[in-house]
């Protein structure tokens, strides 16, 4: 597969030799115009599945662009819209002929929109809000239309301000509460009476706080419009760029020259900071992965779906507001020294605001290695992996790597003498896929492991050929939602060989995916435009050895389980343009010859599962969070707010329970780590940490279940088919 990549970006570059991009090429020294040439040809001539640029291609670029410009339709009027509409259908021709006539006239309209929203903000924030009256504000912004006047833009901005500000004030009132005592506060904060029947002390408190609530939300909007003055045309330009590309599918992006340089230094793997991948959705900054050996990993609060609201340094009394910031401008204040804080203010998965402070660090790399533990149940043993992503050095696959790691553990684990094997893929968000193949031969005597399937080209069968087996027990490969690519590839495998039974969620992540990027400067001789920046783009597409995608449809659990994910939009079938899911020939396998009774073992897996109460509560969990996900119309009546509230913390404590669950299984240490503890008390620390989470795992639990029942099932057959040859 290497080689038909590298072969692959070969003829790319002699055919953009052939095309003699320069920087001379464009009478208008204007670089943006030379940069939708280059990525407009390479999308057509690299990407796995090239679009037609036509009519539909436009429809979708305008209506993502203006959404990305302005969500919440705070900036645009009707008549802007009117007026950009007779562009609707002509994108595709502008983008062919490198027009960026229709960029440069709402960016103009959104500079001028800007600068008299501030003004509105402004007014609108000088006099206090009324939070007796009853009415309600919308956050379906999808629904929203465009205003037609001056005066329903301001009616648009007052709610949307008094929304961010009773939030401030319920904060306000709750922390007075915690310090005065709930007797000190009057009646009328936490009911629907009037002001009226209070004295007028109280009548000064409440005013301070709704004051000090309004001056907070200011503040707020003043830093971000601060960052939005400081946004330079280049960065405007990206977000119309990233409209055209991202029609490609959800993988593809535009790097401009600041965002390649980040991207270079995360893929370094030296993650100064908080370590979590983030990415920005409509104006939040949304955690979309939490780096394992990290501080945030460590500090095991932080969760994947948490949208980050405000950053707070150490030494500082305010925090800053990063809703609608950039996300590169985000990353600045969340990232900082070794050893400095960082509190950040949250808002959870379950709709819950939450702040969390995190101690900045360097990725610890040993926490990103496999990791083994064994387990007893019934005077039986069996053996924990948990692979936190498929690790290798690309310079040297002789050197440490996930495949080699994994063979160690499973060595170590067969010296004590276990009967069954877990392999933890959750929250896998995937890596080398050659570590995948052999990692998949450590398990099938040989035979193929995944296709592939590069543009334009022949499929590639990437193949286990050593005949040896490393472990031949009973095994259960263990995934989530947030389980993805090489996480899916080797699950996907085990499972077509009948070989391991895959337990957790409905499906996988679903990305099916690899994506190369790729460098614009190389493209373009004789420049003197500056940096071009850099082009990721899909490449080639997986498939299992049974033929079908992984993509969009990932792979279906044999054993389903619930959890918190279930039911929010969170996989790659929830993203914008993904690649269809499709199907190819199979490949040539044989299914593992085993006395195994694979089939019994699931059936009697389900049953207990459907009787389990903590599946249960979880599952109910994942449909309350769900719930307050989709809630989209909150009362600015302070007393229903605050009733709203109340309701969802009284739900929440229901689901206090579930971390208290404790399972009857021991997890303990391998002799050569308990060796290494006596020099290494951090270590030991983590260990005990994790073996403390796994006697709290429910799904460990069935796997260990599972294991036992395969290992049961063995025995019953064995003597089956002694039986019938005597």
């Amino acid at each position: 597969m290497k080689g038909n990549y590298k072969f692959l970006l070969l003829a790319l570059m002699i055919a953009f030799a052939s095309c003699s991009f320069t920087s001379k090429k464009f009478d208008d020294p204007d670089k943006d115009k030379l940069l939708i040439q280059l990525i407009t040809y390479l999308l057509e001539q690299g990407h796995f599945n090239p679009q037609d640029i036509n009519d539909d291609f436009s429809e979708s670029v305008y209506e993502d662009y203006l959404n990305n410009l302005d969500p919440f339709k705070r900036y645009f009027y009707a008549s802007d819209i009117e007026e950009f509409d007779a562009y609707r259908k002509q994108l595709d021709d502008q983008i062919k002929a490198y027009d960026v006539s229709f960029f440069n006239l709402t960016h103009q309209r959104l500079l001028q929109r800007i600068a008299e929203s501030k003004k509105i903000y402004t007014e609108i924030l000088e006099k206090p809000f009324d939070f007796t009256k009853d009415e309600e504000y919308s956050a379906d912004y999808e629904k929203l239309t465009y205003v037609k006047s001056k005066k329903e833009m301001k009616e648009r901005w007052r709610k949307q301000l008094k929304f961010s500000t009773i939030a401030n004030y319920d904060d306000a009132i709750t922390q007075r509460n915690i310090e005065l005592g709930a007797n000190e506060l009057p009646e009328s904060l936490f009911s629907a009476t009037s002001e009226k029947s209070h004295s007028k002390e109280d009548k000064k408190t409440l005013s301070e706080i709704e004051s000090e609530a309004r001056d907070a939300t200011k503040r707020s909007l003043d830093e971000l419009y601060d960052y939005i003055d400081d946004r330079r045309r280049t960065d405007w330009f990206s977000v119309y760029v990233n409209a055209i590309v991202e029609e490609f599918d959800p993988h593809t992006f535009y790097f401009a020259p600041e965002d390649k340089e980040r991207f270079d230094r995360d893929m370094s793997g030296n993650f100064e900071g908080i370590g979590a991948r983030l990415q920005k959705k409509m104006d939040g900054i949304v955690v979309n992965e939490i780096i394992s050996g990290g501080p945030a990993w460590r500090a095991n609060e932080l969760e994947v779906g948490d949208q980050i609201l405000k950053v707070k340094q150490e030494d500082e009394d305010e925090a800053v507001n990063v809703v609608g910031m950039r996300l590169d401008d985000a990353i600045k204040f969340i990232k900082g020294p070794k050893g400095t804080v960082v509190t950040l203010t949250l808002k959870k998965v379950d709709g819950t605001i939450e702040d969390i402070s995190i101690t900045r660090d360097i990725v610890e790399l040993e926490e990103t290695y496999a990791k083994s533990s064994t387990v007893e149940k019934e005077g039986k043993t069996f053996g924990v992996i948990n692979l936190p992503k498929f690790y290798i050095d690309f310079e040297d696959y002789d050197k440490r790597n996930a495949a080699s790691d994994i063979k160690q553990e499973i060595l170590r684990l067969k010296e004590q003498n276990v009967e069954g094997l877990v392999l933890d893929l959750r929250n896998n968000g995937g890596g080398s896929l050659q570590t995948v193949v052999d990692i998949a031969g450590l398990f099938i005597e040989q035979g193929p492991v995944v296709q592939v399937k590069t543009t334009g080209e022949a499929k590639e069968v990437l193949s286990d050929k050593d005949k040896s087996i490393v472990w031949d027990g009973p095994l259960v490969i263990l995934v989530n939602e947030l389980s993805a690519s090489a996480s899916e590839i080797l699950a996907a495998a085990m499972q077509d060989y009948k070989r391991g039974i895959v337990i957790g969620s409905k499906q996988t992540y679903g990305k099916g995916t690899v994506q190369t990027v790729f460098d614009l400067n190389r493209m373009v001789r004789n420049n003197t435009n500056g940096d071009m920046g850099a082009l990721k783009f899909t490449t080639q597409k997986f498939y299992r050895i049974n033929g079908g995608s992984t993509q969009l449809e990932g792979v279906k659990s044999d054993v389903v389980v619930p959890d918190r994910y279930s039911y929010i939009n969170i996989g790659e079938k929830d993203q914008e343009n993904p690649l269809p899911w499709d199907k190819i020939d199979a490949a040539e396998y044989d299914v593992w010859e085993n006395y195994f009774d694979y089939d019994t073992t699931i059936s009697k897996s389900k049953e207990r599962m459907a009787v389990n109460e903590q599946l249960k509560l979880i599952d109910a969990n994942a449909k309350w969070v769900k719930k307050i996900r989709d809630r989209e119309v909150y009362s600015l009546k302070y007393s229903e707010y605050k009733k709203e509230m109340e309701l969802n913390e009284q739900e929440a404590k229901r689901f206090e329970k579930l971390s208290e669950y404790k399972t009857n299984l021991t997890f303990n240490s391998l002799p050569y780590e308990i060796k290494l503890m006596e020099k290494d008390s951090v270590l030991e620390e983590k260990r005990n940490r994790w073996h403390q989470a796994l006697a709290k795992d429910v799904y460990i639990e069935e796997a260990i279940n599972v294991l036992h029942d395969l290992k049961m099932t063995h025995a019953i057959k064995n003597k089956l088919a002694g039986s019938v040859k005597n």
